[in-house]
């Protein structure tokens, strides 16, 4: 029997703004637990929430990327449940008019196929607090701070049919908010994450299964394996026989497999209604217009545009999107070479992006910045220094050792290019290698690199590449 998984995300971005969505608390990371929730966070009698006007320009900003309509007025209505880090035993959210109605987004795949995903809607409400199980000796330890801070949720349509897909659903929104400024995306601080529904149905069928909602996934790779362990589980139950159970359930990556939390709430579970602190939310045409003029070049049109105006392939010009902050990068480098994009994008996305990897560090913590590693790749043009020096220069950077031009005086790294020195050297080599020039000239047309080899370790290196080759080719025949 042939199944198909059927996938839809619910994704939580935090939004960046100083103060938490109705209230003037602050929604700085880190402080001291229980530092910063005030009293319209903790729901006491008598106060009264106030929005945050920027939250709304946020939501209105992803809105207009992905093509959706801004609702003109809009509800916030209280979901009620009890939790014990959910002060107030509600929480502010929307419902039935959420701010921002239906979009999409256009993914692409690893073999270059793409798939547009449907966004259903994106609402905005307010985030819990944290329970905190460590370090309290069998009890639980809770922590305000986070009561209040702003979320979007993003939900999807069932659209996506694996977890690579789900992934690159998931990579796609994460970088467009980056882009937009409205989230920075930290997904180890929870600022953003999701909740994944998964369900398999025969294939050719239309009805979808019973679904399984995964909890509080906050990185793509656990994403991915909380996905493929969910559809083998309930594949398994189906072909054993059994009935998926509508539920819950939490992602345990040191196991690598979902565990069942709670029974899967219904919208009726929470008995929404509209918060009878909040007045409806009115949003007029003459902000919304402000709010598309502010909005930024998206990923699609800079991808577009690297491939017109730098002449980059749909893979490079992908992956050099993929961040505002890489494409910020790469550009920089590519105006110091004027012209010679190629050679940028390489080494954005080679040594650059190995050394970041190596160190677990961000593009924006890198120590080489743009304009330094385009005064190094200008050596590479003229020819002050070969490719392969480059990189043993490169490294010396990225160990604070002074900039290109310090390291290659202080190393004595420049290239040999004076033609005589280059053709000394190659006399010498030809010289000593008499065997090897025989079989060379008899048809053994390999040995060339032998030679290539022997010159290149007699100047250390520093002779020109370009220059060895020709003269030896004069020389040998």
């Amino acid at each position: 029997m042939e199944w198909e998984t059927v996938i839809g995300l619910e994704i939580h971005a935090q939004l960046s703004t100083k103060s938490k969505i109705f209230s003037g608390a602050s929604t700085a990371y880190g402080a001291e637990p229980n530092t910063q929730a005030c009293a319209v966070d903790l729901g006491l009698p008598g106060v009264l929430p106030v929005l945050n006007r920027e939250v709304v320009r946020m939501a209105a900003k992803f809105g207009l990327a992905i093509g959706a309509p801004i609702a003109p007025r809009s509800i916030f209505a209280r979901k009620n449940y009890f939790y014990p880090d959910l002060p107030k035993g509600y929480q502010i959210s929307q419902y039935e008019l959420p701010v921002v109605g239906r979009g999409q987004v256009e993914i692409e795949l690893e073999d270059g196929a793409t798939r547009t995903i449907g966004v259903t809607r994106a609402h905005l409400e307010e985030d819990a607090g944290k329970s905190l199980h460590e370090d309290y000796h069998g009890m639980t330890g809770v922590d305000l701070n986070r009561a209040g801070t702003p979320l979007l949720e993003i939900v999807s349509e069932p659209d996506m049919r694996c977890a690579r897909e789900a992934v690159a659903y998931m990579k796609k929104i994460h970088a467009l908010v980056r882009y937009l400024e409205i989230c920075d995306g930290n997904m180890q601080e929870g600022s953003f994450r999701c909740d994944a529904n998964v369900s398999i149905r025969r294939k050719g069928t239309d009805k979808l299964g019973t679904r399984a909602e995964i909890k509080n996934l906050n990185s793509f790779r656990f994403l991915e394996r909380a996905i493929n362990y969910e559809v083998e589980r309930q594949i398994d139950i189906l072909e054993g026989g059994g009935a998926v159970v509508q539920e819950t359930r939490l992602f345990d990556p040191d196991k690598g497999e979902t565990r069942s939390m709670r029974s899967k709430e219904e919208a009726n579970d929470y008995r929404y209604f509209p918060d009878p602190d909040l007045l409806p939310l009115d949003i007029q045409a003459d902000f919304i217009e402000q709010v598309r003029a502010s909005l930024p070049e998206l990923p699609d049109e800079k991808k577009h545009r690297f491939m017109n105006e730098y002449g980059l392939s749909a893979y490079d010009a992908g992956v050099l999107t993929a961040s505002r902050e890489m494409a910020e990068y790469f550009e920089q480098v590519a105006t110091a070479l004027s012209g010679q994009a190629k050679l940028a994008a390489n080494w954005v996305m080679g040594e650059l992006t190995g050394a970041l990897n190596r160190e677990n560090r961000e593009i924006g913590n890198s120590p080489v910045s743009a304009k330094a590693l385009g005064g190094l790749l200008l050596r590479i043009q003229d020819n002050t220094i070969s490719g392969k020096i480059a990189k043993e220069v490169f490294e010396a950077m990225w160990a604070g050792e002074g900039d290109a031009d310090q390291v290659i005086e202080r190393k004595g790294l420049k290239q040999i290019t004076d033609t005589g020195a280059i053709e000394q050297v190659i006399d010498q080599v030809i010289a000593e290698n008499p065997s090897q020039l025989e079989q060379y000239r008899s048809g053994k047309d390999k040995l060339f690199g032998f030679f290539v080899g022997q010159v290149m370790k007699r100047t250390g290196g520093k002779a020109n590449p370009a220059q060895v080759n020709e003269l030896l080719k004069q020389k040998l025949s």
